[in-house]
């Protein structure tokens, strides 16, 4: 009895883990969109008046960020994608770190399977902000690289 019951619950507990697993295979490979943004419904837009010493000071980006269940969809129906679970973030082109706003044009649906998915520009954004804090570059340079080329501006500044 007692073994018959360990049984189950392992049999339960396997299942469950590999239905997970399945899912998230079955998501990176039916995962279309562009590594990068369409640039005529992702031109990239910022808050008014943002500047370097605002999106240095601490907690900035948290106390800006406002991206709507409603917005996200809006995105993926601009996009022509259907949103699929763990595939995909709903972006900031110019993260709010760098003074992004919430804007539509702003957004884009990014995969985050691949070299250039989602995590390899959030490296990206961190880089940029690191630099832009520092006095290394610009808020406006910083925002023009990754607007115009970020995986360009990855392997320059990253590697």
């Amino acid at each position: 009895m007692y073994l018959t019951c360990v049984v189950r619950r392992f049999a339960i507990a396997l299942a469950v883990a590999l239905s997970a697993l399945a899912g998230a295979a079955i998501a990176e490979a039916v995962v279309a969109g562009p590594i990068r943004p369409d640039h005529r419904l992702t031109p990239g837009a910022t808050f008014a008046g943002v500047t370097a010493a605002d999106v240095c000071v601490s907690g900035w980006s948290a106390a800006h960020r406002n991206v709507t269940a409603s917005k996200k969809r809006s995105v993926f129906a601009r996009y022509h994608l259907t949103n699929v679970p763990r595939a995909y973030e709903v972006d900031h082109l110019i993260s709010l770190e760098l003074g992004g706003s919430n804007d539509v044009t702003n957004l884009w649906p990014e995969k985050y399977a691949g070299t250039w998915g989602a995590r390899a520009k959030d490296k990206l954004e961190n880089r940029l902000h690191a630099l832009v804090c520092a006095g290394t570059i610009t808020l406006a340079t910083a925002q023009h690289e990754i607007t115009t080329d970020w995986i360009a501006s990855y392997k320059r500044r990253i590697g």
